[in-house]
This record gives C-alpha cells, sequence and structure tokens, in this order.
C-alpha cells in the first residue's frame, strides 16, 4: 500500500510538474512577436547599416564595392564631419540645459493653484504635438530677412534689418533656442508629474520643521523630483542630438555646412553626393555617441538618486 501510495503521489505529481513548465512556456511565447519586431526594426537596420558603411555604394546601383574601414578613416579627417559633430553636442546640451531650466520653473509655477492653470499647461505643452517642420517654418517667417516678423518690427522702429542666419553662431544659437521652445512643455509635463506624486507627508514634515522658499526646494522638492530630473533629461538629449527638421527648415545646413547636425549631413552625403557607404559610416557613429552619452549620464544620474 505505501509503495502503491507513493507511486500515485509520483504519478500525480509529475502532470502538475509538466503542466506549470507548459504553462511557462505558453507565458514566454507573448514575448516572440515583440521579439521578432525589435528584430526587423532594430537589430536588422543596425547590422544592415553597419554592413553598408563598409562598402563603396551610391545608393542606388546594386554592385557595392567593398572598402573595410575607409570610410570611417575619412570620417574622422573630414573637417566638416567634425564641426556637425560639435553643432550636435551644441544641439544636444544647449536644448537639454534651457528646457530643463523653463520646464522645471513652469512646472514649480503651474503646479500651484491659480485661476487658469490647465489651459496654460495645454498651451504650453501645445508645440510639443506640432511637426517640427511645420514648427520650423513658423519661425522661419519669424526670422526671414525681408519680411519676417522680428525684422517687420525693427524697421517699424525706425531699426534696420538683421540677417538673423548670416551668422553661423547666431544660426546655431537660434535653431537651439527654437528647438527648446518647443519641446519645453515635454519637460513641464514630467517634472509636473514628479511634483504632484511626491510624497506629501515628507513636505508636510519639513514644512513643520521651518523648510520654506529656496531651503525646501533644494533639500526636499530637488531630490524628490530627481526621478523625473533624469528622465526628462535623457529624452531632451537624445532629441537634440539627433536633431533634423527644424535644421533644415530653418537654415538648410548654411551658410555652408556651419549649422548641420551629424543627422543633415548624413542627408547631405546620401541624397546630394549619392554616398551611402560614407552615410552609413556617420550613422553608425552617431548612434554610438547617443548610446555611450546616454549610458554614461543614466549611469551618473542614477547615483545622484542613490544619494539623495
Amino acid at each position: 500500500m505505501a509503495r502503491q501510495q507513493s507511486t500515485g503521489q509520483q504519478s500525480t505529481g509529475r502532470p502538475h510538474a509538466w503542466a506549470s513548465r507548459f504553462h511557462g512556456a505558453k507565458i514566454n511565447l507573448f514575448y516572440v512577436p515583440a521579439l521578432i519586431l525589435l528584430i526587423i526594426f532594430l537589430v536588422y537596420p543596425l547590422i544592415s547599416g553597419f554592413m553598408i558603411s563598409l562598402t563603396s555604394w551610391d545608393g542606388y546601383n546594386p554592385q557595392r564595392l567593398f572598402v573595410g574601414v575607409t570610410n570611417y578613416g575619412t570620417l574622422f579627417r573630414d573637417a566638416n564631419f567634425r564641426m556637425t559633430l560639435v553643432n550636435t553636442l551644441i544641439y544636444g546640451v544647449g536644448s537639454t540645459i534651457i528646457q530643463q531650466i523653463l520646464g522645471l520653473a513652469l512646472a514649480l509655477m503651474l503646479n500651484q493653484k491659480i485661476k487658469g492653470r490647465t489651459l496654460m499647461r495645454a498651451i504650453i505643452y501645445l508645440p510639443a504635438l506640432v511637426s517640427a517642420v511645420i514648427m520650423g517654418t513658423m519661425y522661419y517667417f519669424i526670422f526671414q530677412y525681408q519680411q519676417g516678423a522680428l525684422n517687420t518690427i525693427l524697421v517699424a522702429l525706425g531699426l534696420d534689418r538683421v540677417v538673423w542666419f548670416q551668422n553661423p553662431h547666431n544660426a546655431v544659437l537660434i535653431i537651439v533656442l527654437v528647438n527648446s521652445f518647443q519641446f519645453v512643455g515635454t519637460s513641464m509635463i514630467i517634472y509636473l508629474a514628479g511634483l504632484q506624486g511626491m510624497d506629501r507627508s515628507v513636505v508636510e514634515a519639513a514644512s513643520l520643521d521651518g523648510a520654506t522658499g529656496w531651503k525646501m526646494f533644494i533639500n526636499i522638492t530637488l531630490p524628490m523630483l530627481m526621478p523625473a530630473f533624469t528622465t526628462s533629461v535623457v529624452l531632451n538629449l537624445i532629441g537634440g542630438l539627433k536633431l533634423f527638421d527644424v535644421i533644415k527648415v530653418l537654415t538648410g545646413g548654411g551658410p555652408g555646412y556651419s549649422t548641420n547636425s551629424v543627422s543633415t549631413y548624413i542627408s547631405i552625403q546620401y541624397f546630394d553626393n549619392q554616398n551611402a557607404g560614407y552615410a552609413a559610416a556617420m550613422g553608425v557613429v552617431l548612434f554610438l555617441i547617443i548610446a555611450l552619452v546616454t549610458t554614461l549620464l543614466n549611469k551618473g544620474l542614477d547615483k545622484l538618486n542613490w544619494q539623495s
């Protein structure tokens, strides 16, 4: 009887074990569609782009000449690429700094119980919903030389017109400001979510201890906003580093190559110069730069989160 009973327990235990394994396998199958999409739209283009970067190809001819790492050697000797790389870093870092300052300030203001705050939030966030091409076109008519809004105001005040995009430094600054103003609403929304998700008991305890104003902001509010700060900085930085549309609409990359980002320079090499292999090499380098910067930034900000 003992043997039969133990045998029965074993026999009844096996179906449960196999059932649990099969159940786990069925759950894991739900990852397959996402994995397929990841391979099709991320892994395959990345590998394909890297393989193209090792060739001399015009982008249209079925014949591709393998040249190894020649494109990468040419890349780092290209003065125009070095200039566009500096511009890209300015667009990314400059836009991120402006958006954090303005976004946090607007979030702190609109988190207060003021009349019309919902409407103000919607108005500030609205540009982020508009296409970058449309926003760039709108700002183009503001900075246009002949009939632009700013020059019209200057003429009405008895002043001379200004060629806003003639100086490359001014043009780069204008692009940074336009990109920042368009997406400052995104940072504002992220910080608002962080402010409204704060532990109110900690804030009230700090208030009872006499913390107010700047002291409250530095010691309580800012440390509790670090997760929101990390999210906002990473998203803004990635967007700025791959800036394309606004540059194309406002300056077309000119004068010369002086306002191009790496993204716009890639399009010039591919479509205008029909140098797809060289353009692919720049795309790989841009991908590596964005991946490296965001990884290091995430690690640094995570340390700050733990310390706070």
